[in-house]
C-alpha cells in the first residue's frame, strides 16, 4: 500500500535554509521511501507547540503517516531561567518546574490535537546540542525536564517515539546548535521511514543510519 508522510513542527524537518543548498529532511525522507509514496513537508522553522494545530489544517487529505517534531523553541523560551539566581537547588527545581508544567500542558493539548486526526502518529523528543558546545552539559541537563514531557504524552498513549538525542549524537549531525546537518537529516529520515515502513521493533525508534 502506498504511503503519504505528513511532518509537522519546526525547523527539525524544515532545514532547508541551514544545509548550504544541500537536502532538507523532507527530501532526504522522499528518497528513504519507496518511489510511490509521498512525503509532505507542514512543518515551519521557528514555530511552537500551539503551531501544530494550525498546521494540521492544511493536513493532505491521502495522509496516512504523521511525525511531529516541536518543542525546541518552546524550550528556548525558558533559557532565561538558567541565568535566575538562586540560593538552593531546591528552588532551581521548583523554577523549572514551572516552566515544565506550562510545557506539559501545551504539549498535551498538541498530542491530542494530533491524535484525533486518527492517522499512525509518532513524535520525537528534543535533541541536545553538539556535544563540543561549552554549555552541552547544562543545555542537555535542563532539556530533560522537557523531554520527560514528551516521553509521557507518547508513551501514555502507547504512540512510537523517535528519539532525537539517540539518533544525532555526533557533531556532524548539527548544522548550529539547534539545526540538524545533512549528515543529521539524513539519520533523522531513515528513522522515520523505519517507523514508516514497520522495520522498527518496539515503541522507540533510534535507528538512524542510512548507507
Amino acid at each position: 500500500m502506498d504511503g503519504h508522510v505528513v511532518l509537522l513542527g519546526d525547523s527539525i524537518f524544515d532545514n532547508g535554509v541551514y544545509v548550504n543548498g544541500g537536502p532538507d529532511v523532507a527530501a532526504q525522507l522522499q528518497d528513504e521511501l519507496p518511489r510511490s509514496w509521498r512525503t509532505t513537508l507542514l512543518a515551519r522553522d521557528g514555530d511552537v507547540i500551539s503551531g501544530v494545530k494550525q498546521q494540521l489544517d492544511a493536513l493532505p487529505a491521502d495522509a496516512t503517516h504523521l511525525v511531529v517534531s516541536v518543542g525546541g523553541n518552546d524550550a528556548l523560551g525558558f533559557a532565561h531561567l538558567l541565568q535566575s539566581p538562586v540560593p538552593t537547588a531546591a528552588e532551581a527545581f521548583a523554577l523549572f518546574n514551572g516552566a515544565q508544567e506550562q510545557f506539559r500542558a501545551g504539549y498535551e493539548a498538541m498530542t491530542e490535537f494530533v491524535v484525533t486526526a486518527g492517522l499512525p502518529s509518532a513524535f520525537c523528543t528534543i535533541y541536545d546540542t553538539p556535544s563540543s558546545a561549552p554549555a552541552y552539559p547544562v543545555i542537555r541537563t535542563a532539556l530533560t525536564v522537557f523531554n520527560d514531557c514528551i516521553t509521557r504524552a507518547a508513551f501514555s498513549r502507547s504512540l512510537p517515539l523517535v528519539d532525537l538525542r539517540l539518533i544525532c549524537s555526533e557533531d556532524g549531525d548539527y548544522a548550529n546548535p539547534i539545526e540538524p546537518s545533512v549528515q543529521g537529516g539524513r539519520k533523522i529520515a531513515s528513522a522515520i521511514a523505519a517507523w514508516a515502513l514497520d522495520r522498527t521493533r518496539g515503541s522507540i525508534v533510534i535507528a538512524g543510519n542510512s548507507n
